[in-house]
């Protein structure tokens, strides 16, 4: 198992994050909005990705739509060591293959969700302040609960003064099913994809392939995962009483429940375009510089 596999898969995913915190910061405060109230009974300051760009941006500024930048890269960089690193150790080590030699759909699944697992739980603590720094907006379109954090590292502290390490890592195992599913969904995808594609003869040029192939994990990935990250962002957004406990669910089961019963079904896919808009180029955009950077690592040691 190479430590530069682990590296070059954090790496890969900065600068992917530069581009997409934008749509993830649209996303979050859509997924807030109308907490716990049923459709149309409440304000909705956000009516939309393009109308979000323009209502952040008219009431915060361009910063505003960068808010959470710097927990959102230290979480990118440490999903992505352990995500992509299981990858590549699988590969090379066939772990991924059948008998004959082909990728295993299945088998790319599990190491795509193992990875993932592992990744977003020691990253948890990121993503929590992640998701509390870009909730928090302007009073006249400020939606969920609002945190008075003044940074990341100040975050950090202060939860875990309060808290202690519990405080950091609550909620961290509602992000397993997340984890799961969509980074098992686009791994495995990416894998059999690049591989089929290959094999036919229908994009066989490295760099296209990569980026073909991870267009359609990043496509299947979106589909997966928002409902567990609608579960996510609600969970780690919300206060905490006296106790430590939260406000508003007890857990991942508890929210399922409440969000459902209150805003129904379709409570569970609300931000799915600012996701899909997020996640596509995102997954394509981590792939695509995984697999250059790997092509630069392999020819310096060849």
């Amino acid at each position: 198992m190479d430590i530069t596999d682990f590296i070059i898969g954090g790496t890969a995913s900065l600068g992917a994050t530069y581009f997409t915190n934008p749509l993830e910061v649209i996303k979050t405060r859509i997924q807030l909005q109308g907490e716990l109230s049923a459709s149309g009974t409440y304000v909705k300051p956000y009516k939309g990705v393009i109308n979000a760009f323009i209502v952040v941006g008219r009431n915060e500024g361009i910063s505003g739509l960068q808010k959470g930048l710097v927990p959102a890269l230290y979480f990118q960089f440490i999903l992505n060591s352990f995500r992509l690193g299981f990858y590549t150790t699988a590969m090379q080590k066939k772990w991924m293959h059948k008998k004959n030699g082909d990728v295993s759909f299945p088998l790319g699944l599990f190491w795509g969700a193992l990875g993932g697992c592992v990744g977003t739980y020691f990253s948890s603590p990121f993503f929590m302040i992640k998701t509390q720094l870009q909730s928090q907006a302007a009073k006249a379109i400020a939606v969920g609960y609002q945190h008075k954090h003044t940074g990341t590292f100040q975050a950090l502290r202060q939860i875990y003064a309060e808290r202690g390490i519990t405080g950091l890592w609550r909620g961290s195992m509602a992000t397993v099913p997340r984890a799961a599913l969509g980074s098992g969904a686009q791994i495995a995808t990416f894998g059999k994809t690049k591989s089929m594609l290959r094999d036919n003869g229908w994009v066989t040029q490295p760099t296209l392939n990569s980026f073909c192939a991870g267009s359609i994990a990043g496509t299947i990935m979106s589909l997966a995962i928002t409902p567990p990250d609608v579960l996510t962002t609600r969970l780690y957004n919300q206060g905490v009483d006296a106790s430590g406990k939260g406000i508003y669910y007890n857990g991942w089961l508890d929210c399922i429940v409440k969000v459902v019963r209150t805003e129904g079904l379709l409570g569970l896919y609300k931000g799915f375009w600012p996701n899909y808009l997020r996640i596509a180029p995102h997954s394509t955009l981590v792939l695509l510089f995984y697999d250059e950077l790997m092509s630069i690592r392999d020819k310096y040691y060849s």
